[in-house]
């Protein structure tokens, strides 16, 4: 069983979610996505500043497999990027959690709502 973290808000394209106390969303990809992938070779981070709309596609991952999309959970601005990512994007296999891509400003967290919970995103990875 892929590992999975309670405290985290869920995409359909899964990404992973999490509101900091500063107001930020951090995202990243999930262990079940990052699983699937194989062995990711580079990420492709949205640049600082971006305007992004909620479902825009934003950046992608590569894997030995295949390429990914990643999309925006929230309608905001990209606040900061995991530039260690450039150099090792091998983290996300290491750990999809703590290996977050970037975070956006929200212009509305309450959006953050609209994804799915650890209960709901495992019924839909086990289908």
């Amino acid at each position: 069983m892929n590992e999975i973290s309670e405290d985290l808000k869920y995409a359909r394209t899964h990404e992973w979610a999490r509101l900091e106390e500063d107001g930020m969303v951090r995202v990243g990809v999930t262990d079940f996505a990052q699983s699937e992938l194989g062995d990711i070779v580079f990420i492709g981070l949205p640049e600082v500043g971006r305007r992004v709309a909620c479902n825009e596609q934003i950046a992608v991952v590569e894997s030995v497999k295949t390429a990914s999309d990643l999309f925006s959970p929230v309608n905001g601005t990209v606040s900061a990027v995991n530039e260690s990512l450039q150099d090792e994007p091998e983290q996300v296999n290491e750990n999809a959690y703590q290996a977050w891509l970037f975070c956006i400003k929200a212009d509305n967290p309450a959006e953050l709502e609209q994804l799915m919970d650890v209960g709901a995103y495992l019924k839909m990875i086990e289908q």
